[in-house]
């Protein structure tokens, strides 16, 4: 994935913007893992939704997988983020009426598949060690199952990239701590 001289301008309505991106180089290479740090406003949360093609740059370029994403129809570009890049928010985004088998096979749905059909991720909530609390809704979870649920909707598409925003940021910290060794066994993992 190569971003080339991105920058992203939010426009309000008096026409004047702010620039929440300038000018950003950035190239990652397969099997890399990269942490992205600095301060509370500082386009952190930005730059992940224009990598994660829920934005689109105001200016520049983003290539995955040597496809420049600027030429693409929103169609093109849902279906590339839907069986390329897995998210994990800070917040969690899990549906409160769903267990966390269900929230977990959401992607599968999105991607057309159903439940019957085999997962590409197959045991993805096994492997973030939930499969235990699989039929729980995600009220009855503690905020590291929540996370680790997350985690495994992320993984259930087989991605090539997953990106993280602030995923320890409303844990304690064993927790988070439990989370980020998550993080570092699926890249030692991926390396195989």
């Amino acid at each position: 994935m190569r971003f080339r001289n991105v920058s992203k301008t939010y426009f309000a309505g008096s026409g004047s913007g702010v620039a929440a991106l300038r000018h950003a180089d950035l190239h990652v290479r397969r099997g890399q893992y990269v942490g992205i740090l600095g301060p509370s406003g500082s386009g952190k949360s930005t730059l992940l939704y224009v990598i994660g093609l829920l934005d689109r740059p105001t200016e520049g370029r983003l290539l995955f997988d040597g496809r420049d994403t600027s030429v693409m129809q929103d169609a093109e570009l849902s279906h590339l983020r839907g069986r390329s890049i897995g998210f994990v928010f800070q917040s969690f985004h899990l549906i409160s009426h769903l267990t966390v088998v269900e929230n977990v096979a959401l992607p599968l749905f999105y991607q057309g598949m159903t439940p019957r059909e085999p997962a590409p991720g197959g045991g993805a909530d096994r492997a973030v060690n939930l499969g235990h609390r699989g039929h729980h809704r995600p009220g009855e979870l503690s905020g590291g199952e929540r996370q680790r649920a997350a985690i495994a909707r992320a993984l259930i598409t087989n991605p090539e990239v997953i990106l993280a925003d602030e995923p320890t940021g409303n844990l304690d910290s064993h927790s988070g701590g439990e989370i980020l060794a998550i993080f570092a066994e699926l890249h030692r993992r991926a390396r195989r």
